[in-house]
């Protein structure tokens, strides 16, 4: 069985006491890619890094709409110096977050814009973070597919989807994947396996967001790489598939909206 997490923080400091141990446990249970997403220069610089120690790591560089209101020119020269950087596969995790609104939403949409142009000019996908904000963040999404650059599709992921079906379909018709984690698995689900069965195989992928939302059985303790594995179990039940072969749909769709050979 081959397993790929499609969004991790592993450079977190909720890793700092054991990171290499959580690492080889991704890779004991199977794991054979993980995407360690940036949310600031910081974390972008440390994902590198990481991508730069373990040959199945890749990074993305990027600001996290709460942390839309630190880009300024210095920032955003920054980020895109990294960008270059060869194991650097994506461009994000960006997008709006009207739920918490930690940076104002101005900010947000200034921030946004910037990574979409970005992901233009270099002709990198994007990592998609979008929370109360769908129809912002459509808006947005379709105005970048009416110019994508050098993009081609897929143009992305929709990062831990929380929307409706309707905008999974939209999502997917404008070129960007639809990615779930842990709530898929929680006993109380009810929307996201009914979006899951709706969306086509071949636009879906599964992550957990670590160290964030763990899945059940492990609901409320720190999310890591390893229990991916039950986020596809259940994506597999819900598509009628073995583990084995919802396993190897989930790497050749990263494999592709990721651009790796």
């Amino acid at each position: 069985m081959e397993l790929v997490d499609s969004h991790t923080h592993l450079d977190f400091p909720e890793f700092d006491p054991d990171r290499a141990q959580v690492i080889e446990r991704a890779w004991q249970e199977g794991v054979r890619l993980i995407f360690n997403i940036g949310t600031d220069l910081n974390s972008s610089q440390a994902s590198i890094a990481l991508a730069e120690s373990y040959s199945f790591i890749y990074a993305s560089i990027g600001l996290h709409p709460h942390d839309a209101r630190l880009l300024d020119g210095e920032t955003s020269q920054a980020l895109e110096k990294l960008a270059h950087h060869p194991k650097v596969v994506a461009i994000g995790e960006t997008g709006l977050d009207y739920y918490r609104n930690l940076s104002p939403k101005e900010a947000q949409r200034e921030a946004f814009a910037f990574h979409l142009e970005l992901a233009r000019k270099l002709g990198k996908p994007l990592v998609i973070h979008s929370r109360e904000a769908h129809q912002d963040t459509l808006n947005f999404l379709r105005d970048f597919a009416r110019n994508p650059g050098k993009l081609s599709p897929p143009y992305g992921i929709m990062h831990c989807f929380s929307g409706s079906l309707e905008m999974a379909k939209e999502a997917i018709a404008l070129g960007f994947f639809i990615s779930v984690a842990g709530p898929i698995t929680f006993k109380n689900a009810r929307k996201l396996p009914a979006i899951v069965k709706e969306v086509p195989i071949d636009f879906l992928l599964i992550e957990t967001d670590c160290p964030y939302l763990a899945p059940h059985p492990h609901r409320g303790k720190r999310n890591e790489p390893a229990y991916v594995r039950f986020v596809a179990e259940a994506v597999a039940e819900i598509k009628g598939l073995s583990l084995e072969e919802l396993g190897k749909k989930m790497l050749e769709n990263a494999f592709k909206v990721f651009r790796l050979a």
